[in-house]
């Protein structure tokens, strides 16, 4: 019965949503309060709708309710609790329900914190955001239902994908799903205000916290998923440059150039053309990653479906999305005249650069995705563009971008000169310089390039303390502003993310040694010995447990336990890792196949600075979590008045 209840929450909830689409356009368009209003209550009462709907399938999960098709497809009564709930957007249908529970929060928090806004433009974001979840609701139900029923019902289940059963598997889709659809409310107020014909500084003061709230979500997502790949996968690394990892990347750099540029639109009334495109590009780079993974034409363990029927409707609804606004955006946006005028050595000056870097790399990443995909349908060529390709031209670039990161919070608006502005950072620059030099000869004279990345990432951390350093000549903490701090937090912990993505990605150590009980090898200065392999039974697993004794100079150091675990509803082998950390370096250690006779395989990885790769994205993200605490932001602009609210224009 619960089941059915969630099935008819979501057509009640699609009902809600179309109601929602139209009816409010209708009253923005006649400034009829009546049919405004409509938009508030239809979004919450939306919200509750997806909420049930979500709640039946995890009740489903929990109790192990075999007589769903997807609970059967994904589940075990012999999971643990937290897989059993995580199994609910493990999975395709699930995913899907997750996405458009999300954006109906989305919704419903533009509708309860919304208030300071126009009425007209209220109502116009609403149904945007309306439109968009009747696309992911009717996908839902005609082609995803979730819902569906088996009879008669299995004993048990077939088990979620081993891969997924782990604790940042569970949290990290949620993470990524809040960042993809938060980019939904900033598309939602660009072709609102597309249709209004206005792009102002209270537009810019609205959009921000949206975006700033996305793309800390996303930044979590990532580096989760990241940390996964880690320690889950075995492979001793961090990013492989997968078009999955790269379909979460293009929308990060699309929403830190929107991010960028919607602070010129605040402060300076300017770039709103191209600020109002970033909006629309970086949900629609969301979309395109849903789409990958759900349309079979990527093999991956995130692609959930393989099924065309699905994957066509996506393409579709992506390109209704995608075009829609664009073509919206080719009609209105010549009549959005920006009014700041700047040189181009200047604080805006600065973050146009910035925004040309960034966009420059989500394209070599978005040409590298795709490039195989349409050379495999055009002529059937197979071609891998992987890891080689993306450090010669992802990397590159980089390097301006981060030169001049730290050089714009010492520009002016509208202008400034450039020489004074790098003599207040020559302090930075020497222990920059200082760091990349002591990397080369210290560490490894023939790593060159490394060695000025290493510079780079001290370059980030040593300027933007510097930029809150001469911030403070003039005020105290307490006076200065909160999205100045969370700047250079961010800028700061972007610094920490290079530092320990080039030690680990250049400077490692590893090896690959067959042993037996009782053999031992030395290692990057440390003796390690092969104690024991043993039998471990698991809540749903059989593993090999392998015992390594680590010493250093005889004297003992740490004990790792790599596994390799069968799960035994899939027959399917996954690897656990044993890492030992110091936030120095890793220590890391996994099993491979083997026997008694023959010996394991055995690989040692020693990766440095390893953990500051996600120190610093997690650093980030509360970078962007203090900036969004910021009460300007939080109070956004002067709430309008009943009797003066802005009316359609044509230009500005």
């Amino acid at each position: 019965m619960i089941p059915e209840l969630g099935h008819f929450a979501l057509i009640l909830a699609l009902a809600v949503a179309l109601v929602q689409g139209t009816l409010p356009l209708i009253g923005a368009s006649r400034n009829d309060d009546r049919l405004m209003a409509l938009g508030r209550t239809a979004a919450l009462t939306q919200a509750f709708l997806v909420i049930l709907a979500f709640g039946a399938l995890t009740q489903a999960y929990v109790t192990s309710d075999f007589s769903v098709a997807n609970v059967v497809a994904n589940s075990h009564s012999a999971k643990p609790l937290l897989y059993k709930i995580s199994g609910v957007w493990g999975n395709h249908e699930g995913s899907m329900l997750l996405w458009a529970l999300i954006l109906a929060l989305f919704g419903a928090a533009v509708a309860v914190f919304g208030a300071g806004l126009p009425d007209t433009l209220r109502s116009r974001v609403l149904a945007i955001q309306a439109l968009i979840g009747v696309g992911f609701l009717a996908f839902l139900l005609f082609t995803s239902n979730p819902f569906e029923r088996v009879f008669p019902a299995p004993a048990d289940g077939n088990g979620l994908n081993p891969l997924l059963q782990d604790p940042g598997l569970a949290f990290h889709p949620p993470l990524l799903y809040l960042g993809y659809v938060g980019f939904s409310v900033t598309y939602a107020f660009a072709v609102a205000a597309l249709l209004e014909g206005r792009v102002d500084a209270a537009w810019a003061r609205w959009v921000r916290p949206w975006t700033l709230a996305a793309w800390c979500f996303l930044t979590l997502g990532i580096a989760l998923g990241s940390w996964w790949a880690y320690y889950i996968l075995g492979w001793g690394g961090f990013w492989f440059w997968d078009p999955v990892e790269n379909a979460s990347l293009m929308p990060w750099l699309a929403g830190t150039a929107l991010l960028h540029s919607a602070i010129v639109v605040e402060k300076r009334d300017a770039l709103k053309s191209w600020t109002v495109l970033l909006a629309i590009l970086a949900f629609s780079l969301s979309l395109l990653g849903t789409f990958l993974v759900r349309s079979g034409v990527l093999t991956s363990v995130h692609a959930f479906a393989q099924d065309p029927a699905r994957g066509l409707y996506i393409l579709g609804f992506l390109l209704t999305v995608t075009g829609g606004g664009l073509a919206l955006y080719a009609w209105r946006a010549p009549q959005l005249q920006g009014g700041g005028l700047f040189q181009p050595v200047s604080r805006e000056g600065g973050l146009i650069l910035n925004n040309l870097l960034l966009c420059t790399l989500t394209v070599t990443v978005l040409l590298g995705t795709l490039y195989p995909l349409f050379l495999d349908l055009l002529t059937g060529d197979k071609v891998s563009v992987g890891p080689p390709f993306f450090n010669a031209t992802f990397v590159p670039l980089c390097a301006p971008l981060f030169a001049a990161l730290c050089v714009g919070p010492f520009l002016g608006w509208k202008r400034a000169e450039l020489w004074p502005a790098l003599m207040r950072l020559r302090v930075a620059f020497i222990v920059a310089v200082a760091a990349a030099l002591v990397a080369m000869t210290t560490i490894d004279s023939r790593s060159t390039l490394a060695a000025l990345a290493f510079g780079f990432g001290v370059w980030l951390i040593v300027g933007s303390l510097w930029a809150l350093a001469d911030r403070l000549k003039q005020g105290t903490l307490r006076t200065t502003p909160r999205a100045t701090l969370g700047m250079v937090i961010a800028h700061a912990s972007l610094g920490i993310v290079v530092l320990g993505s080039v030690a680990t990605s250049a400077w490692h150590t590893e090896v690959m040694q067959t042993m037996k009980p009782g053999d031992r090898i030395s290692f990057a200065g440390y003796a390690v010995q092969l104690d024991k392999i043993e039998q471990v039974q698991g809540p749903n697993y059989v593993a090999e447990r392998a015992t390594l004794n680590v010493t250093v100079g005889g004297k003992p150091y740490t004990v790792l336990q790599p596994e390799r675990r069968l799960f035994t509803v899939q027959r399917r082998q996954v690897a656990e890792t044993a890492i030992q950390t110091n936030f120095l370096r890793d220590f890391y250690a996994t099993l491979g196949e083997g026997d008694p006779s023959q010996g394991w395989v055995i690989r040692l990885y020693l990766n440095p600075l390893a953990p500051w790769i996600w120190l610093g994205a997690a650093f980030m993200a509360f970078g962007g979590f203090v900036s969004l605490s910021d009460r300007r932001l939080r109070i956004g602009a002067p709430r309008s008045s009943k009797t003066r609210r802005p009316t359609p224009q044509p230009a500005e």
